[in-house]
């Protein structure tokens, strides 16, 4: 693209003075594909294995070793248009209704609905426009420091470990969500109002660390947020190990991850990946957003209804003795795999298991098979089949990099998809 175009097209963004002292990049990656699942609709996707977006990312030399950057990236749904991809499939998660029988069935009903819409966004809820990523920062002699909403260093040591690079069916992350299925996040995967600091030495050692105050996160919840890691990328090594701990409302530990795992390069033909994720969470974040899905959706409809006080507050009770339970977190998960280059493509495989500590001992085992064909250095056909055995509670289903899989129709049943997709890198 020439320069002269390039600054037309973000001219209405940047002050002309500051972008002509300003190296500026407008990138992307448009993936789409189909994906056949079990119990669940054929369905044309973005995002299977990489994210659909469009960044623009700056730099400027200011000389002596500094350097100011900036990075916007925005989501972006082939399939819809949108920035708020939805789950794979509609088939309701029971696991956060569990212990709910004294509730009457027409209001566990409206709770399903309210805690899952059919058809709702599963990420991005707030429609902000930069979701992915949007940072500014000063790289220095001594490290970078960075502000904005950023990958957390956790996150970073997790998709290095993953085969499958954190896309298609095949992502250890599908078998990683909340208790039983995508309840709720199993990593931290970004937070927003972080400072971050980073420094890379040439040895190939590395280290992160992450701070967050009030509104930090993946949604913007905790109270607080500090997380850091350290890797080593060198010698056919990207290995490393990472730790996230949020903090919720009430400055509480939340979700708390610890991941350790990445990748070896042997002779330019195999790379083999291993990693271990461990996940807490006893004061979710979001039982904040299920109390008042409660009072403004099921208490008004109760007190039409006539219902005497003493009982609505009974009915409350139970609600929140159940998703408090519910929405816990204690899971110990593992995944290994390789690729082998075979001419202008490479096959994956991986085997993750999660193993569930809580009382229902809902674990999940995923397999995953693919082959990933370079057409050129920008454009690649993949195909990926998964398999995920679910036991106890678990509803775990495939999805895709920029869809969450959602729900198989029964606790227990196994989830199973086949996916064929595109993707081109600018």
């Amino acid at each position: 693209m020439k320069k002269s175009i390039l600054a037309a097209l973000l001219g209405t963004c940047f002050a002309t003075s500051a972008f002509a002292q300003t190296s500026v990049q407008i990138y992307g990656i448009a993936d789409a594909g189909v994906m056949w699942q079990k119990g669940g609709p054929t369905k044309i996707y973005s995002g299977g294995a990489d994210g659909s977006r469009i960044g623009f990312k700056g730099t400027e030399d200011l000389g002596n070793g500094y350097k100011a950057i900036f990075n916007l990236e925005a989501r972006v749904e082939l399939d819809t248009g949108t920035q708020q991809p939805t789950l794979m499939n509609d088939n309701p998660g029971t696991y956060l209704l569990r212990g709910m029988n004294g509730i009457p069935p027409a209001i566990l009903s409206s709770l399903q609905n309210l805690i899952q819409p059919p058809g709702g966004p599963a990420v991005n809820q707030e429609r902000a426009l930069f979701d992915r990523t949007a940072m500014v920062g000063l790289i220095t002699p001594v490290g970078a420091v960075l502000l904005g909403r950023m990958y957390t260093p956790g996150y970073e040591v997790f998709n290095k470990a993953d085969t499958f690079e954190s896309g298609t069916g095949g992502t250890w992350g599908h078998v990683t969500g909340g208790t039983a299925g995508f309840t709720a996040l199993g990593a931290d995967i970004r937070s927003q109002e972080a400072i971050q600091y980073r420094i890379a030495l040439p040895s190939g050692i590395g280290a992160s660390v992450m701070y967050g105050p009030k509104g930090s996160g993946y949604l913007g919840r905790y109270n607080k947020f500090r997380a850091g890691a350290v890797t080593y990328t060198a010698n056919g090594f990207d290995i490393g190990i990472g730790y996230n701990h949020g903090y919720d409302q009430l400055n509480r530990p939340s979700l708390r991850t610890t991941t350790v795992g990445g990748s070896y390069t042997l002779n330019d033909t195999w790379k083999l990946f291993a990693g271990f994720h461990s996940q807490r969470n006893s004061n979710s974040v979001l039982i904040a957003d299920y109390t008042n899905g409660w009072d403004a959706g099921v208490v008004p409809a109760l007190t039409a209804q006539g219902v005497p006080a003493a009982n609505r507050a009974a009915l409350r009770n139970i609600f929140l003795t159940a998703i408090r339970r519910n929405t816990q977190q204690d899971a110990n998960s593992y995944q290994v795999g390789a690729h082998y280059k075979l001419g202008s493509g490479r096959i994956m495989a991986q085997y993750a298991h999660q193993n569930d500590r809580t009382e229902t001992n809902s674990d999940a085992d995923l397999y995953a098979l693919g082959y990933d064909h370079f057409l050129s250095k920008r454009t690649d056909l993949y195909t990926v089949v998964s398999f995920i055995k679910n036991d106890g509670l678990a509803q775990y289903s495939p999805g895709t990099s920029g869809n969450p899989g959602g729900f198989t129709k029964a606790p227990g049943e196994d989830g199973r998809a086949l996916q064929i997709g595109i993707r081109h890198r600018f």
